[in-house]
């Protein structure tokens, strides 16, 4: 643990001002893969350049497309058409990305040549036969590793559409069958027991993709061809979150978050701080492609504990690590259910995120599918973030809380998806200090 990288935050809740937060993930890993396999020009403004979607980048170069990095937010990619991708060198590593691998999967699978698809410690440890299953049904030929990676996907199986009725809420897997729906004869319909999000639906026809929308269904007609569009990418809203979290907790001014993006599908996280008591407001309502776009404004709030429907759990998955770090500063308790999801992101960020939190003297406890946390304030101490970029960044909001510093290690990760957040932080007043680690 003395080689790891650390955030060391110390308490202060002076905090407030404006900040504009990197595209949104989710956003711009479809925008790569599709922009890939159409014809034509894609240019994509806003792109994230984490090393989670520059893993995804780099997959697509092994496989022969050309992607010109104009600036680090800015790309075009010259699609090679629904068959021009080729056979890579080697298996593709995509780091720590799980959303790149699901979604590879399920374009992998429509090819003419076999890969291999694997990643980092964490990312192996991650389940992808949940992707693997109903790819099968379609006709693909998948080999997982006990169920997780290295996966090795074979080419040249012919896909057939197929009804698949989701037994968990999964945008990811959704999406990794829409993306092999493309190479399948027939219709293809995703049918899901809640909303998840939506972003493959809402860009595929800007690649000239029709999808037919039903009540928590989603079709494509394949196989189908894909021109090349313009992708504006929002301001991702998982990122903008922590922003918010640390607004509530300031005791000084509002922060004002430009540009994010508000898509019905993500915006749970703000449904569940609501119920908390956060003062959340939106202004200048835009869209950007066909996603809507608002500045979200976040002030100091007297946030409290709450029951967290468990509806509302899928369309704030990514954002529990944040809300159980809220919840640890809240007045009361707060209780959640439905959220076993949780246990098979980066870590299991239930078990991860209680252990935090109680050795910060909070009184909390784990359940199969949940949490209780009963609010307070938080002490000093050194918790361990497992290598999860969002634990990480979430007990960073906790620490401005705390009665004396605070220090998190193995943080490194949380380039995977916001790169800029220590200078993001410290810009609006947050005392975050981050030290690199002497090597793992």
């Amino acid at each position: 643990m003395n080689g790891a990288s650390r955030f060391i935050v110390r308490p202060g809740r002076r905090f407030g001002g404006v900040a504009i937060v990197p595209g949104d993930k989710s956003i711009s890993h479809r925008a790569l893969l599709l922009g890939a396999i159409a014809n034509g020009l894609t240019e994509i403004n806003g792109f994230l350049a984490s090393e989670d979607c520059r893993a995804t980048l780099a997959a697509l170069r092994a496989m022969g497309a050309a992607i010109d990095e104009q600036a680090p937010d800015r790309l075009s990619v010259s699609g090679l058409g629904p068959n021009g991708l080729q056979r890579p060198p080697g298996p593709l590593d995509l780091g720590n990305s799980g959303t790149a691998m699901r979604l590879l999967i399920g374009l992998m699978a429509g090819q003419d040549f076999s890969t291999e698809l694997t990643g980092d410690e964490s990312l192996c440890r991650r389940p992808m036969e949940r992707v693997a299953a109903p790819l099968r049904e379609m006709g693909a030929e998948i080999d997982t590793t006990n169920g997780k990676p290295p996966v090795c996907i074979k080419g040249k199986t012919k896909l057939s559409g197929i009804d698949y009725r989701l037994p968990l809420a999964s945008a990811q897997v959704k999406s990794a069958v829409l993306l092999a729906a493309l190479y399948a004869q027939g219709q293809t319909r995703v049918i899901e027991p809640a909303v998840t999000r939506d972003h493959t639906e809402r860009m595929l026809p800007a690649f000239g993709v029709p999808v037919t929308h039903g009540e928590r269904t989603a079709a494509i007609d394949g196989p189908a061809r894909l021109t090349g569009a313009r992708i504006d990418v929002p301001g991702d809203l998982s990122s903008a979150a922590f922003l918010l979290g640390a607004a509530f907790l300031s005791e000084r001014d509002p922060v004002t978050i430009e540009r994010v993006g508000i898509n019905p599908t993500r915006t749970g996280v703000l449904a569940v701080l609501g119920l908390m008591g956060a003062e959340i407001r939106t202004e200048n309502h835009t869209t950007m492609g066909n996603e809507p776009v608002a500045s979200l404004i976040g002030l100091p709030s007297a946030l409290t504990g709450a029951t967290i429907p468990p509806e509302l759990v899928p369309l704030a998955i990514d954002e529990f690590p944040l809300i159980f770090a809220l919840a640890a500063c809240a007045k009361g308790e707060t209780r959640v259910t439905g959220a076993a999801e949780l246990r098979h992101k980066e870590s299991d960020r239930i078990a991860v995120m209680i252990q935090a939190l109680r050795k910060l003297g909070i009184d909390a406890e784990e359940s199969a599918d949940g949490a209780r946390i009963a609010g307070g304030r938080p002490c000093g101490g050194t918790v361990d973030s497992h290598d999860d970029h969002r634990v990480a960044m979430a007990l960073a909001v906790a620490g401005m809380m705390a009665t004396a510093p605070v220090t998190i290690l193995n943080v490194d990760n949380v380039a995977t998806s916001f790169p800029g957040f220590v200078p993001a932080m410290q810009s609006l007043g947050l005392d975050l200090q981050y030290e690199p680690g002497s090597g793992k």
